[in-house]
């Protein structure tokens, strides 16, 4: 199954029994190969079809900064303010995992990289910078809301 990019089930239970988020948690971002099937049922973080280290990705993908959350209108919003970056890497990427490393490595999000027509893509870097742009957090873009 391909990666399919979903607010995770867990999430969304952690959500309703007001558990998901403590001032010290630490969240971080994975990157997956095209072989990796990911969806809304991942529950944790697996290193299965993980994408392998280089440059300065290691196993388990990199912290991510800024934790926020706001309102825009009616739509609450979660946010990190640094987008993640890798250098001098050499990746093949077909999507990520969002999770919580702090309770369990906790999934939160899955990202499916697609193309301005919506349909799956690799994204690579060759021994260069391997970047993902997280979208702003606002009612209409952000990578994580509820309405």
């Amino acid at each position: 199954m391909p990666i399919t990019q979903a607010l995770c089930n867990s999430f969304k239970r952690d959500l309703l029994a007001m558990a998901p988020h403590r001032p010290e948690d630490a969240y971080k971002i994975a990157l997956y190969t095209s072989r990796a099937s990911l969806n809304e049922a991942t529950q944790r973080y697996s290193a299965v079809d993980e994408v392998p280290e280089s440059g300065d990705y290691v196993a388990g993908g990199q912290a991510l900064k800024g934790f926020t959350v706001s309102l825009d209108g009616a739509t609450a919003t979660l946010d990190w303010t640094m987008d993640p970056l890798w250098r001098q890497a050499t990746i093949a990427a077909a999507g990520a995992l969002i999770y919580n490393s702090s309770r369990e490595n906790r999934a939160l999000a899955v990202l499916g990289f697609v193309d301005e027509a919506g349909r799956p893509i690799v994204v690579t870097s060759t021994n260069g910078t391997f970047a993902v742009e997280l979208p702003a957090p606002r009612a209409e873009t952000a990578l994580i809301r509820i309405r």
